[in-house]
Parts: structure tokens; sequence; C-alpha cells
């Protein structure tokens, strides 16, 4: 049993399930200060994530869980060479929390949470693309795996396009979301968010894959030369199309299913050019294997016995509560409940 190959492939699913789950929560929570019109409306923007959004933040604990407990040295190196960029994120996300909870019973602020609200969503959503930017670019390690860099390292011009590319992403898979969730004028300019923000997701999308060629084109080659490359390229591909298709006949679900898609193929396109390295090395620098750099062959199977138990409790209860909230948000109804305890 290659039981590197099982976990390394089990944190890339982990990592698919928090972009696509708290991708959209990220997005909703950029476009706070401009899709909404009125209190009514951006009742209906909190109220669509209230219920799920701590939840779906579990994905990125476990992930980092499974990182530490399966490569320690990658664990390591990623979190201190990313040291500020993460106290950022960490950050972004507590203010997120926190205006969400206070929100509705702090009226006085409410300015003050909207905005801790907006940035707590967007300085995340870009940070985290420039993160997986230098991922795909490969960080300067030292020959002992150390990070040989700053924060400013990371703001490299690529970086900073893959940040931007993560940002529009999210966004774009927020305004599908609010228009799965909302009716009326909201959800009409939800819908025109989405297209213009998938046409925008596209285009940077080709413009991510030219620069990849010309920093990283191993990382490329990787994918065209691996079957499951092409799976994956597939997956993006048709995530794109239906999400495009679905907007063309008035299909919010089929739209918002299309994005999720997207945003995990590109997942797997990460996945399947970086293997075997979790980090890889700047222009063929060192780098850090999955294989050379993972626990004791014991410690790993005693995890995976954990993990096929506590991986699917996790799907459950998320599958459970977006079960129990779906549909969608009456804008009338949230008028009603402005001021009142919940979201």
């Amino acid at each position: 049993m290659d039981l590197q190959l099982i976990w390394y492939a089990l944190i890339g699913v982990l990592i698919a399930g928090y972009a696509v789950l708290d991708g959209f929560d990220l997005g909703v929570g950029a476009l706070y200060p401009f899709l909404p019109r009125d209190e009514a409306e951006r009742r209906v923007l909190r109220r669509s994530i209230g219920p799920v959004w701590d939840g779906n933040e579990v994905w990125l604990l476990t992930a980092a869980g499974a990182l530490f407990a399966a490569f320690p040295p990658v664990y390591a190196t990623v979190f201190s060479g990313f040291y500020l960029a993460l106290i950022l994120v960490l950050m972004g996300l507590i203010f997120r929390a926190v205006s969400l909870e206070f929100r509705s019973h702090d009226p006085a602020w409410a300015k003050v949470w909207d905005a801790a609200f907006a940035g707590g969503s967007a300085l995340p959503a870009l940070l985290l693309g420039v993160a997986a930017g230098n991922l795909v670019r490969g960080l300067p390690l030292s020959d002992d795996g150390e990070f040989a860099g700053t924060f400013l390292t990371l703001l490299n011009p690529f970086g900073l396009l893959v940040g931007v590319f993560g940002l529009v992403m999210f966004v774009a898979h927020g305004a599908a979301w609010v228009t799965l969730k909302s009716e009326g004028a909201l959800r009409a300019r939800a819908a025109r968010v989405r297209s213009a923000t998938h046409w925008l997701f596209v285009a940077l999308l080709a413009a991510v894959t030219v620069a990849t060629w010309i920093v990283a084109p191993d990382r490329i080659r990787s994918n065209l030369a691996e079957p499951l490359g092409w799976v994956a390229l597939a997956i993006v591909l048709g995530g794109i199309v239906v999400a495009r298709v679905a907007m063309l006949r008035g299909g919010d679900r089929g739209a918002f299913l299309g994005s999720a898609l997207g945003i995990a193929g590109l997942v797997g396109l990460w996945a399947v050019g970086s293997f075997p390295y979790l980090v890889p090395g700047l222009d063929g620098g060192p780098g850090l294997n999955a294989y050379k750099e993972s626990s004791s062959a014991l410690s790993l199977t005693v995890m995976l016995v954990v993990a096929l138990i506590g991986v699917p409790v996790v799907v459950a209860y998320t599958v459970l509560v977006y079960r129990v909230f779906r549909g969608r948000i009456a804008t009338e109804d949230s008028a009603e409940h402005v001021g009142q305890a919940g979201y």
C-alpha cells in the first residue's frame, strides 16, 4: 500500500473541499459592500452563509491537521515560510467570524462589523491565492528544507497574479451562491455579477496558464504526461461549460455546481502537476518530497484508520447541514427579522 500517495491524495481532497465550500463564503463576504442595496438584502447575504460557514472551515483545519500528522517537515516549512501570510489569513477569518456573530446584536457598530466581514473575507481569498501561486512556482528552500525568503518573497508577480485570480474565482463562486439562495432584485444583480466574474475568471485562468508555462513549465508537463492530469483538466473545462450553459438556461444550481467543479479541478491540476512534491523548490532547487518527508509507516497506517472514520463523519455532517438549510431566502422574510436574534 502506497501510504504516502494515499495521504497526498487525501490532503488534496480536503483542500479541494475547503476551496469549494469556504470559497463561496469568502466570495459572499467580498461582495457584501457592493451587491446588496439595503439592510434586508445585506441580511440575506449573511443568512445565506450563517448556518454553514463554521462547518466549511473545518475542512481547512482538517487539511492542516492531516499535513502535520502525515508530513511534519512540510507542515513546519509551510507554516514558518508563510507565517505572516497565514497570520493575516487567520486574523481575517477571525474578524469574519466575529462580525457574523456580533452584527445583528450590535447595531450601533453595524458599519464596523460590515467592514470586518468584507475585509475578513477578501483578504484571506487573496492571500490563499498568493500562497497557491508560490506553491506552483516553487519556494526558495535551503538544503535542510527551511524557507530561505521573507514575506516579500511571496509577493512576486506570479504569486500576486494567482492571488488576484483566486479572489476573482471565489467572488464568482460567491455570486453563484447568492444567485442560488436569493430572490427578486437581489438575485438579478447577483446573476449579472456571476456572469461578469465568470468571464473574468476564464480570462485570468488563461493568463495564469500562460504565466505558469513561463515560470514553472514542469507543472504543465507533469499534467500533460499523466492521465489524472487530463482528468483534472477535463473537470475544469467541464465545470466552466456547465456553469455557462446553466447561466444561459437560468439554472442557478447548475451554475453553482459548475463553479464548484472548476475549483475542484484546479486543485486536482495543482496536485498532479506537483506530485510527488508537496513543496516544489524554486528553479529546480531542493523541494519537499512526499516520500522523503512523511511520518513512519505505522503512524500513517494508524492515522489512515482514524481518517476513514472521521472524514465520512465530516462529509455526513456537511450534507446534513446543507440539506436542512436548503432553499432560497426571501428578502421580505429577512426584513421582518432585522434586529432579532440570529444572522
